[in-house]
C-alpha cells in the first residue's frame, strides 16, 4: 500500500508541473504583450523609460527558458508574481477569488451527485416501464444544453418570474442555489449514464439473482452489493467531473454576475495579464489533480484486488527447467 500511495503522488506531481509546462508555453506563444501594449497605449501615463524598467521587472526581456525557471521557482516558493494591469501579487487575487468558486463548485458537485444517483436508480428500478425509458433521455438532455443557456432561463423564470432567487449574487445562500442547480444540473449527465449503464450490467450478474432467489430484497442487494460494483466506474468519473466544475463555473459566474475564478480568468485572459492565468490553470490544474489522486487512493480500499494486481505484475518470470513460472 505505501508503495502505491508513493507512486501516485509522484504522478501526480510531474503530472502538475507538466501542466504548468504546456500552459506557460501555450500563454507565451500567444500574439502581443500586455505591458507593452499599455505602454503604445495613448494617456497611459507610462513613458518608454518606466516601460522598460517594466519589462525587465517581468523578466520579459530575457530568453523564454530563463523566464520559465524562474517562474516555476517561484512556484515551488510560493510566489506567483504579480499581476500586470493592478500590481496585486497572483496569491492575493486567488485567495480572494477561490472561497467563492469553491462555495459554487461544491454545492453543483452535491446536486450534479444527487441528480445523477436519482436519475441512474430511477432508470433501472422505476416502476413503470415508461418512466424508466424517459428517465433514460433526462442525461442526454442536461448534457445538450449548454450552462449558460440554463442560467438565462432560471434567472429569466425563478428570479424575475417567480422572486426565488436574486438575479445577482448578493452573498447570500439563496443566490448561490440558482447557479449551482445550473452548473449541477450539467455535471449530473455523465454520472448519470455511467452509474445507470453500470446498474443495468450488474443487475444481470449471476450472484445478483442467486442473492435475489435466497429471499434478499432489491434494497438490500442494491446496498451491499450493486452500488459497491458500480462505484468503481463512478469514482473515476468524478475525478473528471471536477474539471467540468472548474470550466462551467467560469461561464457560471459570468452569467449570475459571482466574483470568483471564472471573472477573474476572463479579466486577466482580456488583458493579456499572463501571471494571473498561469495562476488560475496551476489552482485549476492542482485541484483537478489532487481530486484524481484521492480517487485513486480511495480504489483499494473498495477494490483491494488492485493492489494485488499490481504486484503481481511488478514480478519478473522466473526461467525454470525450460519454463518461465511467476
Amino acid at each position: 500500500m505505501t508503495r502505491y500511495v508513493i507512486k501516485r503522488i509522484v504522478q501526480a506531481v510531474l503530472v502538475l508541473v507538466a501542466a504548468y509546462t504546456v500552459a506557460f508555453l501555450l500563454l507565451n506563444a500567444l500574439p502581443g504583450n500586455a505591458i507593452i501594449d499599455k505602454i503604445r497605449t495613448p494617456g497611459s501615463g507610462i513613458t518608454p523609460a518606466e516601460g522598460k524598467i517594466l519589462i525587465a521587472y517581468y523578466g520579459l526581456n530575457k530568453p523564454l527558458y530563463a523566464q520559465y525557471w524562474t517562474s516555476l521557482t517561484g512556484v515551488f516558493h510560493g510566489n506567483l508574481g504579480y499581476s500586470i494591469i493592478n500590481g496585486n501579487p497572483v496569491t492575493t487575487l486567488l485567495g480572494q477569488a477561490i472561497p467563492s468558486t469553491l462555495k459554487l463548485t461544491g454545492l453543483a458537485f452535491l446536486f450534479g451527485l444527487l441528480i445523477g444517483l436519482t436519475v441512474a436508480v430511477s432508470s433501472n428500478y422505476a416502476r413503470f416501464r415508461w418512466l424508466r425509458t424517459s428517465v433514460r433521455l433526462v442525461p442526454g438532455v442536461f448534457s445538450s444544453v449548454p450552462t449558460f443557456i440554463v442560467g438565462i432561463l432560471f434567472i429569466e423564470f425563478f428570479a424575475f418570474g417567480l422572486h426565488l432567487f436574486p438575479a445577482v449574487d448578493n452573498g447570500s445562500f439563496s443566490a448561490l442555489v440558482a447557479p449551482a442547480l445550473a452548473l449541477g444540473m450539467f455535471v449530473s449527465a455523465p454520472s448519470a449514464q455511467v452509474l445507470g449503464g453500470a446498474i443495468a450490467m450488474t443487475r444481470s450478474e449471476p450472484f445478483v439473482h442467486v442473492a435475489l432467489a435466497k429471499g434478499a430484497s432489491e434494497a438490500f442487494v442494491f446496498r451491499r452489493d450493486i452500488f459497491r460494483n458500480c462505484a468503481l466506474p463512478l469514482l473515476t468519473l468524478l475525478g473528471l467531473i471536477f474539471g467540468e466544475l472548474i470550466a462551467g463555473s467560469i461561464v457560471t459566474e459570468a452569467v449570475f454576475s459571482r466574483n470568483g475564478l471564472g471573472e477573474l480568468t476572463v479579466q486577466a485572459v482580456t488583458n493579456q495579464d499572463l501571471p494571473v492565468v498561469q495562476g488560475v490553470v496551476l489552482v485549476a490544474a492542482s485541484g483537478y489533480i489532487v481530486i484524481n489522486l484521492i480517487v485513486d487512493l480511495v480504489y483499494p480500499l473498495i477494490d483491494p484486488r488492485i493492489l494485488i494486481a499490481g504486484s503481481r505484475s511488478r514480478r519478473r518470470p522466473v526461467l525454470i527447467g525450460g519454463s518461465t513460472e511467476s
